[in-house]
């Protein structure tokens, strides 16, 4: 998978991850100020990442890019929505376990 797929997929889950944190918080159909800022942080980071290549999901990197309160805001929408992941975006989910423990292997396996 070329470097700006990886981009792309990557930004598609965690938008859904937002998305489905603030709708099941927050309420409404649409992203709220706070949430609508996270994403738009996340995408941003996502964008410049030079550890593209070589990793699979912002989860699996061992270098944190986020800033300390984002990093928390995001680590919050994840131990939220990751586990609704598999009711809401099921293929989505089943996906990312699977490229998960991919990269891990393939990372135990370099070192």
């Amino acid at each position: 998978m070329n470097t700006q797929t990886k981009r792309e997929r990557e930004k598609r889950l965690v938008s859904q991850m937002i998305a489905l944190y603030c709708r099941k918080k927050h309420g409404g159909r649409s992203l709220c100020p706070g949430c609508a800022a996270l994403d738009a942080y996340a995408r941003q980071r996502s964008d410049r990442c030079p550890f593209m290549e070589t990793k699979t999901f912002c989860s699996n990197c061992r270098v944190h890019c986020y800033e300390p309160e984002m990093r928390e805001k995001i680590r919050e929408v994840m131990r939220f929505s990751g586990p609704r992941m598999i009711v809401y975006h099921p293929v989505t989910a089943v996906r990312h376990v699977i490229e998960t423990k991919k990269e891990k292997r393939r990372l135990e396996n370099a070192e």
